[in-house]
């Protein structure tokens, strides 16, 4: 068996048969009395998993005619693939399940995961008013590549990678907002960052910075928005030795060596860049989609703060990478159609996005799946108070729909047989940021290695 990768961000190990007794047994759904029991396996945060636990019973009771059980197994995403990959190794998964759009072809053509076209077809489900099209075209296979024919996922969200600032710190510095409609430039943000910089206590150490940076999530900003990528088009050649490239990278290393408008590698060691945030010593640092749930609870971060577009580079285009996650339906089980009605639940019924987005509960966890309610009841609720949300939440909006000003990508990495030639450029990156090694002795270094490991990826999923 073949394994790319499962789902962006996690490795795929094996594990024995012998911990998933309770998922389904091989993707079957076992019926009780002419009713069907149906297994679900996702990953979630606590947070999460109480909503999704609460649409399954609420489906689960709508439908007592033709569903007995619903068997949810909830996990992390770091453990997600792990499990997964074990199901698969036993022929033991669940009826539902996710799968990300870069393993969609390889689930297909190994016989994992169902067509669910002529099934939504046949039930009448339509897919046109999602907001997150390309999301969803993500889910589609010809028989050849990804991108377009049947769809075999619906999407559970679409996800942004958004950049946030500490209003706080903001009014403590005497300072305006970020413009949502129009991104600071990189010198702009620099002089900005530079004001939000200080020894707030006097002892002559920089405890509060204008930004945090996360190398692994927050360089493609800067060099997707300097006209630069990791790869090709075709996503064979590592293209990491441009000027553009090599420009943007330096640009985001001078904020800590040069302008010292972020903590050293060291501080980072110390405390992470995420916990200064939480803590209130940075003023700028990202914000998905998944975050805003905990970054509005006043006790994980007690602090105003609101949602802002990255800095620009040379293409005056604020740039970001965007994310998702579909729910597919086993190719062995036996209720398939019932699958099929309970991923279209939760993927693209307005009730069930009602609770996802927080307009019935308060809480939100994702954007709304639907057009319509997302630029109506969505935003009336955030408006109103009644939704706990960013005022600027077009800032998402912007990125996820792209207008002249923002652009959402995915990373290149969804479209490559793995991640591992991306890795190896981050494995050795501290030493740039601590300025041990220049930009471009590093990158004339790790390039030729990239290219290898790439080569190689792509010969082995040709086999």
């Amino acid at each position: 068996m073949k394994l790319k990768k499962v789902i962006a961000l996690a490795t795929v190990t094996a594990l024995t048969a012998a911990m998933f007794t309770g998922c389904g047994g091989s993707g079957k759904s076992a019926s009780t009395d002419g009713k069907a029991n149906l297994s679900v396996f996702i990953f979630a945060n606590d947070h999460e998993s109480e909503i999704y636990n609460k649409m399954f019973e609420e489906y689960k009771n709508t439908h007592a005619d033709t569903i007995n059980k619903i068997d949810v197994q909830i996990t992390t995403q770091d453990e997600y693939s792990t499990t997964l990959t074990g199901m698969m190794t036993a022929g033991d998964l669940p009826d539902i399940f996710y799968v990300g759009p870069e393993s969609v072809k390889e689930f297909v053509d190994e016989g994992y995961i169902e067509d669910l076209q002529p099934i939504l077809d046949k039930a009448g489900i339509t897919t046109d008013g999602l907001s997150a099209q390309e999301a969803l075209n993500s889910y589609r296979y010809d028989g050849t590549e990804t991108g377009s024919g049947d769809l075999y996922a619906l999407p559970k969200d679409a996800s942004v990678f958004s950049y946030a600032y500490n209003k706080d710190l903001f009014d403590e510095a005497g300072l305006a907002y970020p413009d949502p409609e129009n991104p600071y430039t990189y010198d702009e943000f620099v002089e900005v960052c530079k004001q939000l910089t200080k020894d707030t206590d006097g002892d002559g150490e920089i405890d509060q910075w204008g930004c945090g940076t996360a190398d692994t999530f927050m360089m493609y900003q800067y060099i997707w928005s300097n006209g630069a990528s990791f790869l090709s088009d075709d996503h064979k050649t590592v293209t990491i030795d441009t000027p553009e490239f090599i420009d943007a990278v330096q640009k985001y290393v001078d904020l800590t060596l040069v302008h010292q408008v972020t903590p050293t590698v060291e501080q980072d060691t110390s405390l992470g860049v995420y916990q200064r945030w939480l803590a209130g010593q940075e003023a700028f640092y990202a914000c998905g989609t998944w975050d805003v749930a905990a970054f509005e609870d006043e006790e994980t971060f007690p602090f105003n703060w609101d949602l802002c577009g990255y800095p620009t580079m040379s293409s005056g285009v604020s740039t970001t990478w965007l994310g998702t996650v579909g729910f597919c339906v086993s190719a062995k089980s036996e209720n398939k159609d019932i699958a099929a009605d309970l991923v279209s639940y939760v993927s693209t019924n307005e009730d069930g996005q009602k609770e996802l987005s927080g307009i019935t509960t308060g809480e939100s966890i994702q954007l709304p799946n639907i057009t319509s309610l997302a630029e109506g009841e969505f935003k009336e609720s955030i408006a109103s108070g009644d939704l706990a949300f960013p005022l600027n939440v077009d800032v998402f909006f912007n990125y996820l729909g792209g207008t002249d000003k923002y652009e959402g990508r995915f990373m290149e990495s969804t479209y490559t047989p793995n991640a591992e030639w991306l890795d190896l450029f981050f494995e050795g990156f501290a030493n740039v940021k601590n300025g041990s090694e220049t930009v471009a002795d590093y990158i004339a270094k790790v390039q030729p290695q990239m290219q290898d490991s790439l080569d190689t990826a792509w010969a082995n999923a040709s086999k």
